[in-house]
C-alpha cells in the first residue's frame, strides 16, 4: 500500500539542485545562454520549472527571466529579487536550489494547495528576504530551526499549510518581524520563551501581529511572553490546547486591540490587569475553564466584539459596566453564571447586532423597549428564568425565549420567540439584479458592472476576528467592496461578495470575485499584482473586518497558444545588421502562423489522442482496439471498483487516484484513474498504452487495458503488492533487501531495459530510469515502468534522435542534456546511478550532493573490503557487500555513468556483468540457474546477445504480478 503513494503521485522530476546543473553546463555558455540574468539565478530558475508544474507560459518562451520579463519575477542588476505566483496552482516542492537565488528579497508562493513537501533547511541562504509567503499551500514536517538566519525577515506567513512539531524558538532571533502568522496547521508544544542563549518569542518586541490560532499547541502561556517593551496588536492564539492562567504580563502591552483565546483549557480567573488594555476591539475567551469574578471593563471605550460564555465564573449580577459600552456591536456572555434583570441599555446601543446571554439565571421581565438599536438582529435568551417581555412591535429581528417559564405560560407560548424555527435575514450577496436571468458558461461569472461574462480573479476570504456578527449587514460588505475597489484599482462595482457564512470557528468567510475592466481576462501581471496585495496585507479590509488572510483560487488563463515563443535576440540583430526589416516581418508572420497550424494540430490531437488508431490514422468513432490490451468501458471498472469507493482507494497522487478492482474473472487489478487538471496527459497517456501493449517481458510493467470513456484517462495493471525500489530500500516498502537481493533486482531491471533496447521492435529507449519507476512483485522480481516519457527508435534513427531534454534530475544523463542528442547509452547512465543508490541507499542528490560525483571521490584502489566506499554505503548491508563482488558492481555503475555516452556499456553487457558477480559473489551462497530470460514474446525473434546457455541467476517466479502506478515526472525543457 505504501508504494502505491510514491506510484500514483507526482515526484516531481527528482530532488535537482543547482550543483547538478552546474556539472552539466560550464559558466562560460551560461553567461551566453542567459544574458541579462545572473547565471546562478536562471539555473535555480530552470531547476524549480523542471520541479513545478502549471508555472506561466513566460517561464517557457525564453532562457532569460530578467531580459524577457518572466511573468511574476522583478530583477535588478541581472539579479532575480522578487518570485511571486500566488494561486498559480502550483504542483510540487521546494527545493534546495531556491537557496541559490541569493538576492530575493520578496518570495510569494501562496495559495498553492498542491505546493507542499517539507521546507527544506536552505531557504536560510535567503538571507535578503524580507517577505516570505507560503499560506495556503500543503507543506509538511516541521518548521526548519534555520528560519532564524533570515535576519531581515519582516513579513512571515506559513499559515494554512500542514507543519507539524513545535515553533522554533530561533522565530525569536527575527527582530524585524512585523507579522507573524503561524495559524490553521499541525504546530504542537509550548509557545518558546528566550532562556540563556536561547531565543523565543518574547524576544520580538517590534512584531504587531502573533497569530497562532487552530493549530494543536499546548503548556501554560508563559507570563515571561508578554512585557512593557512589546509592541503587539493582535494575540490571536483560539482554538489550541493551551492550560493555566492567562498570565497578568498581558496587561502591560497596552496596544493590544484583539485578544482571542477562546476554545482552549484556560483556568483561573481573568487577571485584573487586563482592565490596562483600553485600546481593545475584540475580546473573546469563550469555552474555557475560567472562574473568579468577571472584571470591570467599564473603561473599555472601544470594545466591539466581547465573549465570556462557557467558563465557570462565580454567580453575578448582569454587570453594571454592561451598560457603558455603547461601542459594543456582539454581547455573548452564555452559561456565564449571571443572574437578576438585564439591563435594557443593552439593546439601545448604536451599533448592536446580537445579545447572545444563554444557558444564565437571567429572570423577571425582558425590557427591550422602544428604543431599539437599528441594527439589532439577533437576541437569544433561552434557557433562563424570564417571565415576561416588552417588545416593541417594530423590531424585526429574531427573539428566542425558548426554555424559559414565560413560554410555559398560554399567553406567550405559540409566539415565535418561544418556537426553535427563527427568522434570520439571508447572507449578504452583492446585487446583480440588473442583469436579470443572464447566465454564463463554466467556468465564467457575471460581472456585476456590466452584465458581461467573465473570468473573474477570485478567492475565499476569511476574517478571524470579526467586530461584527450580522452577516446580512448590507452596509458593511458595501464598504469591504469599497475598499476592495480603490486599493486594488478596478472599475466600479467590479467587485462580487457571496457566500458569506459564520464558521465554527466564529471566523467570516465571503467569497470573492474581481472583474477585469475590459474583456474578459486579467493579464497574469495583475494575477500576480492583486494576489501578492492581498497576501502580504498591502490590502487594508475596512476596520470592523479584523484581521484576514486571502486564499487565491486558481486563475484560468486564456489559452498559450495565442503567446508565440519570443524570437531572440542574436536572430534579430543578425536580421537587422542585413537590413532586411521586411523580411523580419515577413518571417515573424510565417513563424506565427506555423506554431498556429502546428498548435490547432496538437489541439485536435488532444482532444481525442487516439485518433490515429483508426483506419486510416483517423478515429472511425468507435473503441481504440490494441492487441495486447482490454478495451474497458466505464461501468466496468466502476463496478469492479465499488464505484470507485474509498475502501478500495490504495493511492493519491498528482494524476489522480489508484483504485484496486476485482475483475469478474478474479483478476485483480490497479486501476490509476486520471482527475481533471492531472500532471499526466493525453499524449503520454496514449504513449504508455501503445508501448506496454507491444512489449511483453517478466521485467517489464504488464498492461492489462484501458478506458477512455466519458471523459476519463484510466490504466489497467495486474497488481502488485510490493511498491517501489526507492520504497524498499529506505526501508517504507516493508521489506529488507540483503546484498544478494539487490543484486538480483539490478539484474531484473537490467534485463528489462535490455530487452527494449534491442529485442522491441521499433527499439524503445526508456527515458526516466530511477528508483521510483522499478517496482517489485511479491517475489521481490525488478519491473520496470512508466513509459509516459519513452521514445521509439526507428532504424533510421539508430544511434541517437534529436529531442526535447526530459528526464528526472540526478539520473538525468548530461550528455544528454548538453546535446539534446537521445540514444540508449542515456538509460545506461541513469541505470548507472540506481546502481549507486543500491550501494548507498542515498538519493542521487541529496542535501547539495550529487551521488556520482561523491562516490567517484571516495574510491580506494586500495581497500580490498570496501573499495573506499564503507563510510557512504547502507548500513544494512555494510557487513555483506565487501570484497570482490562489491568493487565490481560499482566499477560496473561508475562506467554506466561516464560522461561520454560512447564509453559507457551497453545495456546487454550490463547484464553479462550483474551475472557474474552474482555467480562470482560469495556473499550470495550456491543458487540454482536459469537459462532463458522469458523474451519469448518479443516482436524480434533474433537471438538475444545474452540468451545463450550461460549459467544466471534463476527467477523463482514467472508469473507477472505488476501495478504499473508511478510518478509522472516533470520535464528539463531548455530552449
Amino acid at each position: 500500500m505504501a508504494g502505491y503513494r510514491e506510484l500514483a503521485g507526482a515526484d516531481m522530476a527528482g530532488k535537482g539542485t543547482i550543483r547538478l546543473l552546474l556539472l552539466f553546463l560550464c559558466v562560460t555558455s551560461l553567461q551566453v545562454a542567459f544574458g541579462v540574468t545572473n547565471s546562478q539565478d536562471a539555473l535555480a530558475l530552470k531547476s524549480l520549472i523542471s520541479q513545478w508544474q502549471n508555472l506561466p507560459s513566460s517561464w517557457k518562451q525564453s532562457t532569460d527571466p530578467c531580459d524577457n520579463q518572466w511573468d511574476g519575477i522583478q530583477c535588478a542588476n541581472g539579479r532575480v529579487i522578487t518570485l511571486s505566483l500566488p494561486g498559480f496552482n502550483i504542483k510540487g516542492k521546494i527545493n534546495d536550489d531556491i537557496s541559490q537565488l541569493t538576492e530575493l528579497t520578496s518570495l510569494d508562493l501562496s495559495a498553492n494547495p498542491d505546493l507542499g513537501g517539507s521546507l527544506p533547511d536552505s531557504i536560510s541562504k535567503l538571507q535578503k528576504l524580507t517577505t516570505l509567503i507560503l499560506q495556503g499551500c500543503s507543506f509538511t514536517d516541521a518548521i526548519p530551526t534555520t528560519i532564524g538566519n533570515l535576519r531581515n525577515l519582516s513579513f512571515l506567513a506559513l499559515n494554512s499549510n500542514n507543519f507539524s512539531g513545535s515553533i522554533p524558538a530561533t522565530i525569536g532571533l527575527l527582530s524585524n518581524l512585523y507579522w507573524l502568522d503561524l495559524a490553521d496547521n499541525q504546530l504542537s508544544g509550548p509557545l518558546p520563551i528566550s532562556s540563556g542563549t536561547s531565543p523565543g518569542l518574547d524576544e520580538l518586541v517590534n512584531t504587531k501581529h502573533f497569530h497562532f490560532n487552530k493549530n494543536q499547541l499546548s503548556g501554560t502561556i508563559s507570563a515571561a511572553l508578554f512585557s512593557s517593551k512589546m509592541t503587539l496588536r493582535h494575540v490571536i492564539f483560539d482554538n489550541n490546547n493551551f492550560t493555566g492562567s492567562i498570565p497578568n504580563t498581558m496587561g502591560l502591552v497596552t496596544s493590544l486591540e484583539i485578544i482571542q483565546l477562546e476554545n482552549n483549557k484556560l483556568s483561573g480567573s481573568i487577571p485584573t490587569s487586563i482592565t490596562n488594555l483600553t485600546s481593545l476591539y475584540v475580546l473573546n475567551l469563550a469555552n474555557n475553564n475560567l472562574t473568579g469574578k468577571i472584571p470591570d471593563l467599564s473603561a473599555f471605550g472601544q470594545l466591539n466584539l466581547l465573549d465570556f460564555s462557557n467558563n465557570t465564573f462565580a454567580s453575578s449580577t448582569a454587570p453594571t459596566w454592561f451598560t457603558t459600552l455603547t461601542t459594543l456591536t456582539s454581547l455573548a456572555m452564555e452559561n456565564a453564571g449571571l443572574i437578576g434583570n438585564i439591563p435594557r441599555e443593552v439593546f439601545t446601543f448604536p451599533q448592536i447586532q446580537q445579545v447572545l446571554l444563554d444557558s444564565n439565571q437571567l429572570n423577571g421581565t425582558l425590557d427591550m423597549g422602544s428604543n431599539i438599536g437599528q441594527d439589532l438582529q439577533v437576541v437569544s435568551i433561552r434557557n433562563n428564568k424570564i417571565d415576561g417581555v416588552n417588545i416593541t412591535s417594530s423590531y424585526s429581528g429574531s427573539l428566542s425565549l425558548l426554555n424559559n417559564p414565560l413560554c410555559q405560560n398560554a399567553t406567550y407560548s405559540n409566539n415565535l420567540y418561544c418556537q426553535n424555527k427563527q427568522t434570520n435575514l439571508p447572507p449578504y450577496t452583492t446585487s446583480r439584479a440588473k442583469c436579470g436571468s443572464t447566465t454564463c458558461p463554466n467556468n465564467q461569472q457575471l460581472s456585476p458592472r456590466n452584465c458581461t461574462c467573465a473570468y473573474p480573479f477570485s478567492g475565499l476570504m476569511v476574517f478571524r476576528a470579526p467586530r461584527f456578527n450580522d452577516i446580512s449587514d448590507v452596509a458593511l460588505f458595501q464598504d469591504l467592496e469599497s475598499n476592495l475597489t480603490t486599493q486594488l484599482s478596478l472599475a466600479t462595482n467590479s467587485v462580487y461578495i457571496s457566500d458569506v457564512v459564520i464558521t465554527g470557528s466564529k471566523y467570516i468567510e465571503a467569497n470573492v470575485a474581481l472583474f477585469p475592466l475590459s474583456g474578459m481576462y486579467f493579464s497574469t501581471s495583475e494575477v500576480i499584482r492583486m494576489g501578492f496585495d492581498l497576501s502580504n496585507q498591502t490590502f487594508n479590509a475596512p476596520p470592523m473586518f479584523g484581521p484576514y488572510y486571502f486564499l487565491q483560487y486558481p486563475y484560468q488563463f486564456p489559452g498559450t497558444g495565442s503567446k508565440g515563443h519570443s524570437i531572440s535576440t542574436g536572430a534579430i540583430a543578425g536580421i537587422a545588421a542585413g537590413g532586411c526589416v521586411i523580411l523580419i516581418a515577413l518571417a515573424l508572420v510565417a513563424v506565427y502562423a506555423t506554431k498556429q497550424r502546428r498548435k490547432a494540430r496538437e489541439a485536435a490531437v488532444l482532444a481525442n489522442p487516439f485518433a490515429s488508431w483508426g483506419a486510416g490514422g483517423k478515429d472511425d468513432g468507435t473503441a481504440p482496439q490494441l492487441k495486447g490490451a482490454k478495451y474497458f468501458s466505464f461501468e466496468e471498472l466502476k463496478k469492479c471498483t465499488g464505484n470507485f469507493s474509498d475502501n478500495n482507494e490504495i493511492g493519491a497522487g498528482g494524476y489522480g487516484k489508484v483504485y484496486k478492482g476485482y475483475l469478474t474473472n478474479g483478476l485483480v487489478v490497479a486501476i490509476k484513474r486520471a482527475e481533471q487538471g492531472s500532471m499526466q496527459g493525453a499524449q503520454e497517456f496514449k504513449n504508455e498504452i501503445e508501448l506496454l501493449s507491444r512489449v511483453h517481458h517478466k521485467n517489464l510493467v504488464s498492461l492489462v487495458g484501458f478506458c477512455y470513456e466519458q471523459g476519463e484517462q484510466m490504466l489497467v495493471y495486474e497488481y502488485i503488492s510490493n511498491g517501489t525500489l526507492r520504497d524498499n530500500i529506505v526501508g517504507k516498502g516493508g521489506k529488507y533487501l540483503d546484498w544478494k537481493m539487490r543484486l538480483q533486482i539490478a539484474l531484473g531491471s537490467a534485463r528489462g531495459l535490455a530487452y527494449l533496447h534491442e529485442l522491441a521492435d521499433p527499439p524503445i529507449i526508456h527515458r526516466d530510469i530511477k528508483s521510483t519507476n522499478i517496482l517489485l512483485d511479491e517475489n521481490l522480481n525488478a519491473k520496470v515502468a512508466d513509459f509516459g516519457l519513452s521514445k521509439l527508435i526507428a532504424d533510421t534513427q539508430k544511434g541517437h534522435v534529436s529531442t526535447q531534454v526530459k528526464g528526472t534530475l540526478g539520473y538525468l544523463d548530461p550528455e544528454y542534456y548538453m546535446t539534446q542528442q537521445l540514444s540508449e547509452k542515456s538509460d545506461v547512465y541513469s541505470f548507472g546511478v540506481v546502481m549507486l543508490e543500491l550501494v548507498t541507499a542515498r538519493l542521487p542528490i541529496e542535501k547539495g550532493t550529487y551521488i556520482v560525483r561523491e562516490v567517484k571521490a571516495v574510491i580506494d584502489q586500495y581497500d580490498q573490503e570496501y573499495y573506499g566506499l564503507r563510510e557512504k554505503m547502507d548500513p544494512k548491508i555494510v557487513n555483506q557487500a565487501k570484497n570482490v563482488g562489491l568493487r565490481k558492481f560499482v566499477q560496473l555503475a561508475l562506467e554506466c555513468v561516464n560522461d561520454s555516452a560512447v564509453d559507457r556499456p551497453s545495456m546487454n553487457e550490463v547484464v553479462k556483468e550483474i551475472e557474474i558477480i552474482l555467480l562470482n559473489d560469495v556473499s550470495t551462497g550456491p543458487r540454482n540457474v536459469d537459462y532463458s530470460d522469458d523474451s519469448t514474446n518479443a516482436t524480434n525473434t533474433s537471438k538475444h546477445p545474452y540468451s545463450e546457455q550461460d549459467p544466471i541467476i534463476r527467477d523463482t517466479s514467472n508469473t507477472f504480478d505488476s501495478s504499473g502506478f508511478y510518478p509522472y515526472q516533470a520535464h528539463i525543457e531548455p530552449k
